[in-house]
């Protein structure tokens, strides 16, 4: 029988492996202070139970070739579903964190949160049957969702901008677990999007990282030591509040006046162009009614270089470069990773954000840290809930 001791020996190892991708023994015993007899018998354990399969020979050394692992992709499957403001998605992943199947809802007044579980519990069992596979082979869901959140009983307090007017105190977990009949997992989607980033940028060996989305508000999260920054309560958006001009606008009654979110978010963009629009001044949009100027229009109007909405698009990247740049110097992260539907939106967003935030970071060039877009784009959040997954897995 395996002791519990062994058995977190047992997920170490498998997750060493999953994080390597490919190695011999001797790479592990690098990592694990065992005997060399003692990793023999854990790994022929392992590849019996099919946990991991044996996937070559490594390179000799001047003795035999040594035999390589790398973790089983098809050993069990996970969920992963990210609950945002403007669309949901629903992963279905291996263990190698490859998408075996998509789909995702556009979360519009009627998405509330009954009709959602109805949708996520159907493609659920859609997905199991077009890939024949049973729902106990299957780990559990990680959810990343829009906060505050009540992360450890799996509830979605308060959260701003939701199209439909129910979600709030949704216990979204104890919902999902009982349709499914799956352990279900909650966080915040900034720490799952992180998560799934620095999954896919795993090569380079990151501690230290910082991640940034720009929407309808700013969420962030930060890595440290290769772990989640976690404080006392679970407020994402908070970052959004970060003052950046004494007396400046203020987007909400509730938030500061001066705060980040008032220059860099979705709706400050919409009305700030909505204003100009109104007292006059030209623009591609001009032949439409203000109050129907939204976001997808503004990205036409930036693509056909519009001079006005060019314009407000540019002061909206300088705001986010300041904000960065102090993220950057309060937590000093080895990469930078920018997401989100306004940074996505133009080259311009990300090239002027990151020319701002370099020229306001202390001690640059000298500390220089890599700044990237997301990888993985809109499915970061739903790939990072499926890696908290993964990481939750005991090994059995």
């Amino acid at each position: 029988m395996i002791t519990h001791s062994n058995r977190s020996i047992k997920k170490q190892v498998f997750d060493r492996i999953s994080y390597l991708g490919t190695v011999s023994k001797a790479d592990l015993l690098q990592y694990f202070s065992i005997t060399s007899s003692s990793m023999t018998r854990l790994l022929e354990e392992m590849t019996a139970q099919g946990i991991i399969v044996v996937s070559g020979l490594g390179s000799s050394t001047g003795g035999r070739k040594p035999i390589l692992f790398q973790t089983n992709p098809s050993y069990r499957y996970l969920l992963g579903l990210d609950i945002s403001r403007i669309h949901s998605v629903l992963g279905l992943y291996d263990m190698h964190l490859n998408p075996l199947s998509l789909t995702r809802w556009k979360m519009d007044d009627a998405m509330s949160p009954e009709r959602l579980v109805d949708e996520v519990a159907d493609a659920v069992h859609r997905f199991l049957t077009e890939h024949g596979i049973s729902s106990s082979d299957v780990l559990g869901m990680g959810i990343g969702a829009v906060g505050p959140l009540d992360q450890q009983a799996g509830i979605i307090m308060e959260p701003e901008f939701f199209p439909a007017p129910s979600w709030k105190n949704v216990p979204i977990c104890q919902l999902l677990s009982e349709r499914l009949d799956m352990t279900v997992k909650l966080d915040n989607g900034a720490n799952t999007a992180l998560m799934g980033e620095h999954w896919a940028l795993r090569n380079e060996r990151i501690q230290h990282a910082l991640y940034v989305h720009a929407g309808v508000n700013i969420r962030s999260a930060a890595m440290s030591g290769g772990q989640i920054l976690r404080g006392a309560v679970d407020t994402e958006g908070a970052i959004g509040q970060m003052i950046i001009q004494a007396n400046g606008p203020r987007l909400r009654d509730n938030s500061n006046y001066g705060a980040l979110e008032a220059f860099v978010s979705v709706p400050a963009l919409e009305e700030r162009i909505r204003t100009q629009l109104k007292i006059g001044r030209k623009s591609v949009l001009s032949g439409i009614s203000p109050d129907h100027v939204n976001f997808a229009t503004l990205v036409d109007a930036l693509d056909q270089d519009d001079p006005l909405v060019k314009e407000q698009f540019t002061e909206t990247a300088a705001y986010l470069g300041i904000g960065l740049a102090n993220l950057i110097n309060a937590l000093h992260p080895e990469y930078v990773i920018l997401g989100g539907p306004l940074v996505g939106a133009h080259p311009l967003v990300l090239d002027t954000a990151l020319e701002i935030a370099k020229k306001n970071t202390y001690h640059y060039p000298e500390y220089s840290p890599v700044f990237t877009q997301s990888l993985l784009l809109d499915e970061a959040v739903a790939t990072g809930a499926a890696v908290m997954m993964m990481q939750a897995w005991d090994g059995e």
